[in-house]
């Protein structure tokens, strides 16, 4: 597919501006953008400059009758464009690059959902904090699925059940950390496809205790068992996982009035991490609620694929992409923004080849053939 079919993608946006002052229309702003970003760019200036440098290549995927449009332009108008408009738009995008997955897989796919500060997005002078975006991560395709701003003043609990509403998530198992265990979290997924392993932590205080004493007493009826050992950077880690499919009496009314009852709840599972480095040992058990009725084994694999989420995207964007070094502060900048680095990653990763994502934005800045061949991946 070319870059225009790309572009065509993002056909629902409106154009901010008013049409008879518009001298560089909409898709050749987002191909600049996108395409600058994919090169290595890092703000505005950059990207302008970068498609000064090669007009002949945008000229050969948008006509670009007016030129090339001032950084201030571009800046003007990727503040101004609607963010989660762009954002339904990108995850509505995502799903071309998406590999469905095989109706008699074992193992289900794991999307990670999980949030991350823009540190020096915020705005003092104007009483804005720093951007917070949720995303979704598909872990086994490395894919970001989609992401969702928190509203000022808000938290990830508003915006969770947003991004959820926009996933195609049958079959898929969602893992969320303890600020998501919420009841209408937990159905938002189900009525999505889904299946959810939530963590329990004190924001769920009663529940938490209930599931750790019932966990940790020797006489429970345990469905499955299993350990891993892992050794690197001087320590020794053992993993020990455990899952129950005893839940019926976290679901009985012999409970105290206004506990919350998660839906579809199939199993409750504990990890124990047991940590040796430089001869002192240290020991920590995290619990969690799911709804699918999982074995020990596939618990493990699904809590590692969460911790993904880490090192997979959030350090790539602030490492690769620099994300933490962002200064835009102005309208859906940043949202936006991060959501064209969304892309820009989505396409890096699509590549067969040996090369990190480092040097595969690199090698998009060297040679515009390698750029073309990341654009035209895209369904």
């Amino acid at each position: 597919m070319s870059g225009p079919s790309l572009i065509e993608h993002f056909g629902a946006l409106q154009d901010p501006r008013q049409s008879w002052k518009v001298l560089f229309p909409l898709p050749e702003i987002l191909l600049i953008v996108l395409c600058g970003t994919l090169a290595g760019a890092e703000d505005f200036v950059e990207i302008s400059r970068w498609a000064q440098m090669n007009q002949a290549f945008l000229r050969r995927l948008l006509p670009y009758e007016g030129g090339i449009p001032s950084h201030d332009t571009l800046n003007d108008v990727m503040n101004a464009i609607d963010g989660t408009l762009f954002a339904q738009c990108f995850t509505a995008w995502v799903e071309g690059l998406r590999e469905p997955a095989p109706a008699s897989a074992a193992t289900p796919e794991v999307v990670a959902i999980d949030g991350k500060t823009s540190r020096r997005t915020h705005d003092r002078g104007n009483d804005r904090g720093p951007l917070h975006l949720v995303s979704a991560w598909a872990s086994s395709q490395r894919l970001v699925l989609g992401q969702q701003a928190c509203k000022a003043k808000s938290n990830e609990i508003t915006a969770i059940p947003l991004l959820l509403e926009r996933l195609a998530l049958t079959g898929a198992l969602v893992t969320i950390d303890a600020m998501g265990t919420q009841t209408r979290i937990a159905q938002a997924i189900l009525d999505r496809g889904g299946d959810y392993l939530l963590a329990l932590k004190d924001n769920q205080a009663s529940l938490h205790g209930e599931v750790q004493r019932c966990l940790d007493d020797p006489a429970t009826k345990l469905h499955s068992r299993f350990e891993t050992t892992d050794g690197d950077h001087g320590r020794i880690e053992v993993r020990r996982h455990v899952v129950s499919h005893e839940v019926d009496w976290l679901t009985t009314d012999r409970r105290f009035p206004g506990e919350p009852r998660f839906p579809g709840l199939a199993a409750i599972a504990m990890v124990e991490a047991e940590v040796e480095r430089n001869g002192s040992t240290s020991r920590e058990r995290r619990y969690y609620l799911s709804s699918m009725p999982l074995d020990a084994k596939l618990f493990a694999h699904a809590v590692r694929c969460h911790w993904h989420v880490e090192n997979r995207l959030h350090w790539v964007l602030d490492v690769v992409f620099h994300e933490d070094l962002s200064r835009l502060r102005s309208g859906a900048g940043p949202q936006n923004m991060a959501t064209v680095r969304h892309m820009a990653m989505n396409l890096l990763r699509v590549p067969k080849d040996k090369h990190s994502l480092k040097v595969r934005r690199k090698s998009a800045a060297w040679d515009t053939a390698y750029l073309e061949a990341l654009l035209r991946q895209s369904a």
